[in-house]
């Protein structure tokens, strides 16, 4: 298990990181890929919407130009004090903090579900997808995206050290574990040489039922 994906130890990083975080962000993550994983994840105007992990809420504004309102959760008070001086306390986005583990929401209560840049964080990212799936109703849309595993061995060793970095057949085995069974995976870059995302897009089985794990 990497560094920060001790809770305390990743609370105490945002708690700093938060303050430059959107001026780093971009150079990672940005707004062309950020549109074209809001196009896979294709959602309508009436869509309830969890933003899980929506820190300072760089997909929560990509989102908001598709519904109108969404779920923001997050553990890092740093990171929500960035993102309550765009949206407000009270308006579009509605805030709660919380675990991606142990999400404080009813079964069944979104359309669908997004987390960027979260996953990595998580000590066990396949009970925080069984959550997803618990709290999106049946046909719903989860979508995930995270760091790609580097190919480059130094690179693979400084990212076992710090945080979870996965591939393609990781990302299938997680989803799979936590009891989706329909996904597609997609690599995003913003530049060669850049560090890479992956895109996991997945539905909740129709026939679900979350108590049989």
């Amino acid at each position: 298990m990497g560094i920060l994906e001790d809770k305390d130890n990743a609370r105490l990083f945002y708690r700093y990181f938060s303050r430059v975080y959107d001026t780093i962000n971009p150079y990672i993550w940005d707004d062309r890929m950020r549109n074209q994983a809001l196009e896979w994840f294709d959602a309508d105007r009436d869509d309830r919407v969890l933003d899980v992990g929506a820190g300072t809420g760089f997909a929560t504004e990509g989102l908001l130009n598709h519904v109108d309102e969404v779920y923001a959760l997050d553990q890092s008070r740093g990171q929500f004090e960035q993102a309550f001086e765009k949206f407000g306390k009270h308006g579009k986005v509605n805030f709660h903090m919380g675990d991606a583990e142990r999400l404080p929401f009813k079964d069944n209560s979104f359309d669908k579900l997004w987390s960027s840049g979260s996953i990595e964080y998580w000590p066990d990212p396949v009970a925080a997808l069984r959550e997803f799936r618990r709290v999106v109703k049946p046909g719903g849309t989860v979508l995930v995206v995270g760091p790609d595993y580097p190919k480059i061995r130094l690179f693979q060793q400084l990212a076992d050290a710090i945080m979870l970095f996965y591939g393609a057949e990781e990302a299938e085995e997680m989803f799979r574990d936590a009891g989706f069974e329909e996904m597609r995976h997609f690599i995003q870059q913003r530049h060669r040489g850049s560090p890479r995302a992956i895109t996991t897009v997945a539905t909740v089985p129709e026939s679900d039922d979350v108590g049989e794990d």
